[in-house]
């Protein structure tokens, strides 16, 4: 699904260039549950923007469904985004003058999808996530897990084939980390691939490898032992 090779993200001021990435070859199949660790300021959010993105790269090459889009336009970028990608982050995101039923349904208004479908789509992934009885609510209403289930319910509800998730437990109590770490399990177990920047060990086992960074490259790859055959 996702394959660089000799990935760099250069940022440039008057003053200083700071490397954000430096050479990264990477490769990730689909289905597979990837988590991504490292310090802070190592690249690992940049990383994660290339992916989705969100960023062009400054050097290098990135296979996306087997297709290079290292030098695409904002608009083809945007098209991909929209058709195969789910983002989840830690701050949420949501839109605080819409509703929960409104966050969720934006998505699909984006890639055209007619009201009775968009519905019906929005009405079964709120009560897959088990928030449905809060659609009515906007955003400040909600604890911030239930703000993170329906920051889920917005990431899934195109069905997109790929879900990066930029620390997404990191403005939750354990407890409320561990049913956002469980729902991500339970969408990967359904074929959806995840793309996961942590800072919490724990939550980093539960992909099947972890990549770590630091200063913009790659150190070490670590296949999780429980998911060998």
């Amino acid at each position: 699904m996702i394959r660089t090779n000799g990935l760099k993200k250069l940022y440039t001021t008057e003053e200083v260039e700071t490397t954000a990435l430096n050479n990264v070859t990477l490769e990730i199949k689909e289905g597979e549950f990837v988590s991504i660790m490292g310090p802070s300021g190592c690249g690992k959010s940049t990383l994660l923007n290339v992916l989705g993105l969100l960023d062009n790269p400054s050097g290098g090459e990135y296979f996306f469904l087997e297709t290079e889009v290292s030098k695409f336009s904002e608009r083809q970028r945007a098209q991909l985004r929209k058709e195969n990608i789910g983002f989840v982050f830690q701050s949420f995101n949501l839109i605080d003058e819409l509703t929960v039923f409104e966050n969720v349904e934006l998505p699909l208004l984006y890639l055209g999808v007619p009201t009775t479908e968009r519905k019906k789509r929005v009405n079964e992934v709120l009560e897959r996530m088990e928030i449905a009885h809060r659609m009515g609510h906007f955003p400040q209403q909600l604890s911030g897990g239930q703000q993170q289930r329906v920051a889920v319910s917005r990431a899934i509800v195109s069905n997109p084939k790929l879900i990066l998730a930029d620390e997404p437990t990191g403005n939750l109590d354990s407890e409320r980390g561990d049913e956002v770490m469980n729902l991500l399990t339970t969408l990967n177990d359904g074929g959806t691939t995840i793309v996961m920047v942590t800072h919490s060990p724990a939550y980093a086992e539960y992909g099947n490898r972890v990549v770590h960074l630091f200063d913009g490259h790659i150190v070490t790859e670590n296949f999780n032992e429980k998911f060998r055959v």
